[in-house]
């Protein structure tokens, strides 16, 4: 059990929930995009949410600002946050923009806010859950897809709901945070992407 938890903080990562929603959402819209377009949008999120922050994550190690990948404080969390930030503005304006797909354009501004709203609550001392925020912030948009395109994924609606809730466990099973840093960390999540959703439901 205890490796089976561990598996899960690893490979449901902060790192590839978004590109997770992305791979799913061209999968199931009902709107054509050219298979070109989308290996050109995967590839480029894949380094841009994926590869640069791990080099940034190691540039920021080799600087001493931050000494493990679990970035176990609020303090070690403030950097790579912020640069995180500044990677996902990129995104919003370069990569996914409202032209090209709005629903996928809100859901990247969605997780901006939560990113910084998580950015505020590490410089006021405070670790929110980003597991959290990641896993419940793409919930929150397959749900709003669901609706939207008026397409059946119950399935996938269970399992992002027990996957929420293994990620929760996995993160009180590892003690990297409490019961009120994954509630917060959910409510970071979920609501950007629920306010968000009037924008283009």
């Amino acid at each position: 059990m205890d490796k089976l938890l561990r598996s899960i903080s690893y490979i449901f990562h902060p790192l590839v929930m978004p590109l997770f929603g992305v791979v799913f959402y061209f999968s199931k819209s009902p709107r054509y995009f050219p298979e070109e377009i989308i290996k050109a949008k995967l590839v480029s999120l894949f380094i841009l949410t994926v590869i640069l922050p791990v080099l940034l994550y190691l540039l920021l190690k080799i600087l001493g600002l931050v000494s493990s990948i679990n970035l176990k404080t609020a303090k070690e969390r403030i950097y790579p946050l912020m640069l995180n930030a500044l990677v996902l503005i990129i995104i919003v304006q370069r990569i996914i923009t409202p032209s090209h797909s709005i629903e996928l354009y809100f859901f990247f501004v969605g997780i901006l806010i939560s990113n910084i709203s998580c950015l505020l609550l590490a410089i006021m001392k405070f670790k929110a859950s980003i597991h959290m925020i990641a896993t419940t912030g793409v919930f929150m948009f397959f749900i709003a897809l669901s609706i939207h395109f008026s397409i059946n994924i119950n399935g996938m609606l269970i399992f992002m709901a027990i996957l929420t809730g293994a990620v929760g466990t996995s993160r009180l099973h590892l003690k990297a945070h409490s019961y009120i840093e994954l509630i917060i960390g959910a409510f970071l999540g979920l609501m950007p992407q629920l306010i968000l959703v009037t924008y283009w439901l």
